[in-house]
């Protein structure tokens, strides 16, 4: 008599209402969940990046979105959404290596996320001699190869030179040299990176403000750094959504990894 007036009673309370507010609940917890997973990922593993300056053609182009390794570099105090840990250096993990492609905090204003190409690591000379790039007084070996053609919107010209830069460590890159070798960034002192610095530069070699020009960037803290550039999930041409040709919507670039 007990169990069926047990029953009963669980039956009257099982309401179609129940069982919507039950669903209503369930589904909000889900949200939940589901917003703090993606907010620990986007904290400790992954982050989106996005492109807005073509210096970093022709590796990268304005529009294309990647994620960034956080803990390829461990983690400091950028690494946080708003910076609420005030420390230098860095926890749980190494330096950034030459070749790396590295979101970092400007040093001059750390407002502003940049994206460049570790150059110079902490201790090394660096310096450009017509165009050609020297590191601790040995110059780097530069290829010619085709032509680079840019897209509608980049603005460089019709064909511009293109090279395969090969970097002690032997990590292979690509570098454009719009104005030639010997623009304003083509010829520059030597610089000194001090301990517990990195010298960055971008891959479109005269048309990027990085580590070259001291008084706006300079040399990179380490513990500045974001993370590393890895893969690209999506790229976006100049003229936007509604195209599917180059360059609206570029297929070709999807989930290509970032070297």
């Amino acid at each position: 008599m007990a169990d069926f007036e047990k029953a009963e009673k669980s039956a009257v309370t099982d309401t179609p209402k129940t069982k919507k507010k039950n669903a209503f609940r369930e589904t909000i917890s889900t949200v939940i969940w589901a917003a703090v997973i993606a907010f620990g990922c986007r904290i400790f593993f992954y982050e989106p990046f996005n492109i807005p300056s073509g210096s970093m053609l022709p590796t990268l182009k304005i529009g294309d979105y990647l994620f960034v390794s956080k803990f390829s570099y461990g983690y400091g105090k950028y690494s946080f959404p708003f910076s609420p840990f005030d420390f230098s250096g860095r926890i749980m993990g190494s330096g950034p290596e030459r070749g790396d492609v590295a979101v970092f905090r400007k040093p001059t204003d750390t407002s502003i996320d940049y994206i460049k190409r570790i150059i110079g690591l902490p201790g090394d000379r660096i310096q450009v001699i017509n165009g050609i790039l020297h590191i601790n007084g040995e110059a780097v070996k530069r290829e010619r190869i085709e032509d680079y053609v840019p897209e509608y919107g980049e603005r460089l010209g019709q064909a511009v030179p293109q090279y395969i830069e090969t970097l002690p460590n032997g990590v292979q890159h690509r570098i454009i040299e719009a104005m030639g070798d010997h623009w304003r960034l083509d010829n520059t002192p030597e610089y000194t990176v001090p301990p517990g610095h990195y010298f960055a530069m971008g891959d479109n070699r005269d048309h990027s403000q990085d580590s070259r020009v001291l008084s706006q960037v300079g040399f990179v803290p380490a513990e500045n750094f974001i993370g590393k550039a890895t893969i690209l999930f999506f790229s976006i041409g100049d003229r936007g959504m509604l195209s599917f040709d180059e360059p609206g919507i570029r297929f070709g670039r999807f989930f290509n990894a970032v070297d």
